[in-house]
C-alpha cells in the first residue's frame, strides 16, 4: 500500500516542505533510509543523517531548521515520534487479520467465542471461557477454565492465562507471559514451608501490554489488578495482590513484591526492585536498579538504593568517585596530626 506526502500530512496534521506527491510504502530508520521509505527525526544526535538519507519522506519537529540542503521531503509536526506512532498504528491496522479456529485447536464445548476470532493450532480454550470479538489467540496458548478475555486482544504463542483470570479489551500479551500463576505464599513450619493456597485472580483492565516472559501472579485472596493503559516490558514480576495504577510503565527486569500499590503514570526503570506492602504515589519516576524499601510520595524522581533525589544522587556519585583520593588525604592528615602531637609533647 502506497501513501503520498499529502495524504500523510493530512492524517497527522503536518506541514509539507518539498514534494507533496512523494510516495512511500514502507518505514526505515533515518540512517538506513531508502527510496519509498518514510523516516523520522526527533533525537538531535541523528540530525547529520537527514542531509544524506535516501528516504523519500522524513517526519521532523516544527522547530527543526536545516543547516544544509535537504533532498528529501519533510513533514513538520508538533512531535515527530508521536506522529510516527500514529502512522505505525495505521500501518498495523491495515494488515489482514487472521480469523477462524484451527482444526488442531481445542475449544471446550462450554466456551463462548465471539465474532471474527482467531484461535491457532494447539491452542487450548478451557471450560466456560469467554473470548471477545476480534481477538487473536496464536498457537500453543493456554486459556484456562472460566477465563474472560475482551474484544480486540492479541495473545501471542505460548501465553498462559490461568483459570478465572480477567483480561479487558485491546490488551496485548507477548510470548511466554504468564497471567495468574500462584503467588509466592508459604507458611514456615518446623518441617519446612507449607503452601498457602492462592484462591484469588488477576485482572488486567483495557489496553494493557504484557511483555515476553513477564509474570503477573494471582492474589492470595481478591485480585492482583493491573489498571488500564499499563505497559510492562519483558521479564517483569508482579507479585500477588499488587495493584498497578493506570498508564504506569515498567522497563525490563523490574520486580514488585506482594501487596504493593503503585500509582498512576509512574515510570519504573529496568531492574528496579520494590519491597512488599509498599505504597508508591502517582507520577513517581524510579531510575534503573533502584531498590525501594518502603513508601514513596507522589511526584518523586528518585534513583539508587535506598532511592534518593536525582541531584543528591549525582552529587553522591561524584563523592564516591573521589573516595580513593579522599582516603589518601585523610591518611596524610592523620599522619600530620600525629607528628604535631609528638612535637607538642616534647
Amino acid at each position: 500500500m502506497e501513501f503520498s506526502a499529502k495524504q500523510i500530512a493530512a492524517f497527522i496534521q503536518g506541514e509539507i516542505i518539498g514534494d507533496e506527491n512523494a510516495t512511500v510504502h514502507t518505514f526505515a530508520k533515518i540512517e538506513e533510509g531508502m527510496p519509498g521509505a518514510i523516516s523520522f527525526l526527533s533525537n538531535p544526535k541523528y540530525t547529520p543523517y537527514i542531509y544524506e538519507t535516501q528516504s523519500s519522506i522524513v517526519l521532523v519537529n516544527k522547530d527543526f531548521i536545516p543547516e544544509h540542503e535537504i533532498k528529501t521531503t519533510l513533514i513538520k509536526v508538533d512531535n515527530a515520534y508521536e506522529s510516527l506512532a500514529k502512522l505505525l498504528n495505521l500501518y498495523e491496522m491495515s494488515k489482514p487479520k487472521k480469523q477462524g479456529i484451527d482444526s488442531l485447536a481445542f475449544v471446550a464445548p462450554s466456551a463462548k467465542i465471539g465474532e471474527n476470532v482467531y484461535i491457532g493450532a494447539f491452542a487450548y480454550i478451557g471450560e466456560n471461557a469467554v473470548i471477545g470479538d476480534n481477538t487473536l489467540i496464536y498457537p500453543h496458548t493456554f486459556v484456562g477454565d472460566g477465563v474472560k478475555i475482551g474484544n480486540n486482544c492479541l495473545l501471542y504463542s505460548n501465553v498462559n492465562v490461568y483459570h478465572d483470570c480477567r483480561i479487558g479489551n485491546e490488551c496485548i500479551l507477548h510470548s511466554g507471559a504468564v497471567i495468574g500463576a500462584d503467588g509466592f505464599g508459604f507458611a514456615p513450619t518446623p518441617n519446612g514451608y507449607d503452601k498457602i493456597p492462592q484462591i484469588g485472580i488477576v485482572v488486567l483492565e483495557d489496553k494493557v501490554d504484557i511483555g515476553a516472559n513477564t509474570c503477573v501472579d494471582r492474589a492470595t485472596m481478591g485480585a492482583t489488578v493491573v489498571h488500564s493503559g499499563v505497559k510492562l516490558d519483558n521479564l517483569i514480576q508482579i507479585a500477588h495482590n499488587d495493584e498497578i495504577g493506570s498508564h504506569t510503565v515498567m522497563a525490563a527486569q523490574a520486580g514488585i513484591a506482594g501487596s504493593t500499590k503503585v500509582g498512576e503514570w509512574c515510570m519504573i526503570g529496568g531492574q528496579v526492585g520494590i519491597a512488599g506492602h509498599s505504597k508508591i504515589g502517582d507520577k513517581v519516576s524510579l531510575g534503573a536498579q533502584s531498590g525501594v524499601p518502603g513508601n514513596i510520595k507522589s511526584g518523586s524522581q528518585l534513583i539508587g538504593t535506598p532511592p534518593m533525589e536525582l541531584k543528591q544522587y549525582f552529587k553522591s556519585s561524584i563523592v564516591q568517585r573521589n573516595l580513593p583520593d579522599m582516603q589518601k588525604e585523610l591518611h596524610n592528615l592523620r599522619k600530620e596530626v600525629e607528628e604535631l602531637k609528638q612535637l607538642l609533647n616534647k
